[in-house]
């Protein structure tokens, strides 16, 4: 009985795992063009202790306002020197301005740049 299950077990396991590894070459995803002309990522934020809590202090701001969607609160907050950029979409142009509004609630208006799009 052991034998016929190991007769059995093992092709069907060896089927699956060639299923499983053939099919469609794989290609990795490149962003580089959409992101060619950004100046301001994610990894340009400062590790500044004084930048670090303008970024807090912005994120609490737009989490705090219940009204955003989903979208706006997930929205990137990059603190360099003290000037903030806000990129990522949002749902419309009327959520864009409240969460540059929340943001310069948090700091100074001056040190914003709005660099949000509408999805």
């Amino acid at each position: 009985m052991k034998n016929l299950i190991l007769k059995v077990a093992a092709p069907a396991a060896f089927v699956l795992l060639v299923a499983a590894h053939s099919g469609y070459p794989q290609t990795a995803v490149d962003d580089s063009v959409h992101n060619k002309g950004q100046k301001t990522t994610a990894d340009s934020q400062s590790n500044a202790k004084s930048d670090r809590l303008t970024t807090a202090k912005v994120r609490r701001a737009i989490i705090a306002d219940k009204g955003l969607s989903m979208y706006a609160h997930n929205v990137k907050i990059i603190t360099l020197n003290g000037a903030v950029t806000l990129k990522g979409p949002v749902k419309s142009e009327e959520e864009k301005q409240k969460v540059a509004a929340d943001a310069a609630g948090a700091t100074s208006a001056d040190a914003i740049t709005n660099q949000l799009t509408i999805k």
